[in-house]
């Protein structure tokens, strides 16, 4: 696996690092020593599966507050999404920065959200299934979230138009900060 550190420390792209022949590849979607050798998170509880019918689906942005904060590692298994993680840490350095990359099931690339981040995604095709595994159980009286075009954190969503825009009402209203 290649492990790519973005411009927000702990905030990973990882691809998966293919070994082909004439038959097709084969390649390590998840490997427990590795991401131990980059200090990540390498248990994981729970796998989650997202299907989205309409391109411009927005989910999020969202996270779960201590002490149930969670690792999420999210990939597109089918079509492809615009993928963001949003540092929610009010002592970081980074605080409300955010990163962002395309995945798709051509890419096959991962991103690792780690704990105090929000998390949230557009899919940028039809029919988009998004995988992802998280290292806590979902805890409905610790879920909270940040709207999605919030301008104090001015993420720049492939589609801004709300008239495009497929998102759930309470994803919608989220506070503002």
């Amino acid at each position: 696996m290649i492990f790519h550190e973005s411009h927000i420390p702990s905030v990973f792209t990882i691809e998966p690092k293919l070994l082909g022949d004439d038959r097709g590849f084969f390649a390590r979607a998840f490997c427990a020593n590795e991401y131990l050798e980059h200090g990540l998170e390498s248990k994981f509880v729970q796998c989650n599966l997202s299907f989205n019918k309409e391109r411009g689906t927005t989910r999020g942005l969202h996270f779960q507050k201590s002490p149930h904060e969670e690792v999420k590692v999210v990939r597109c298994t089918k079509g492809a999404i615009f993928d963001v993680a949003v540092d929610f840490r009010k002592d970081s350095p980074t605080y409300l920065q955010w990163f962002g990359a395309e995945l798709s099931e051509s890419n096959r690339t991962m991103l690792y959200v780690p704990r105090g981040f929000a998390h949230g995604y557009q899919t940028l095709t039809e029919d988009a299934e998004v995988f992802y595994q998280v290292s806590e159980f979902y805890s409905p009286g610790s879920e909270g979230g940040l709207r999605w075009n919030d301008p104090k954190i001015g993420v720049e969503w492939p589609i801004m138009n709300e008239a495009e825009i497929n998102i759930s009402e309470k994803d919608a209203k989220w506070p503002l900060l």
